[in-house]
């Protein structure tokens, strides 16, 4: 039997060193509204979906990699990646690749301030 889930990717925890300066960061990148979770053992910030029990991921104060190394998470975007892109560079992040398409959208790779690895994801 083969193992073939909706959703393969359950849960993504992205590392911060400051929670608020990445919720900001956040926010005006992805134009959201995340907000400082203390409800748990440990303040998070919880990215919002449309189905609470998709695939989704939180920010936590943390110990990020080294810059660019480990893991990529692809986010998705809310508008064009170029919109997006401006974003980023206003915010404080670093945008390390050109725009790739491929049959399913198109992406760019990005680093967050606190050197994360994430990519911007467009239908």
């Amino acid at each position: 039997m083969t193992f073939n889930p909706e959703n393969f990717t359950v849960w993504v925890e992205i590392p911060v060193t400051d929670l608020d300066r990445a919720i900001t960061y956040y926010n005006a990148v992805f134009d959201i509204d995340l907000k400082r979770d203390e409800t748990g053992p440990n303040p998070m910030a919880v990215f919002p979906t449309a189905n609470p029990s998709g695939a989704g991921g939180h920010l936590y104060e943390g110990k990020p990699g080294v810059e660019g190394a480990g893991p990529t998470v692809y986010l998705a975007c809310p508008d064009k990646l170029e919109n997006a892109l401006e974003r980023v560079k206003n915010a404080g992040g670093k945008i390390v690749s050109e725009i790739v398409s491929i049959p399913a959208g198109r992406f760019v790779y990005c680093l967050d301030p606190d050197g994360n690895s994430v990519s911007l994801f467009s239908y």
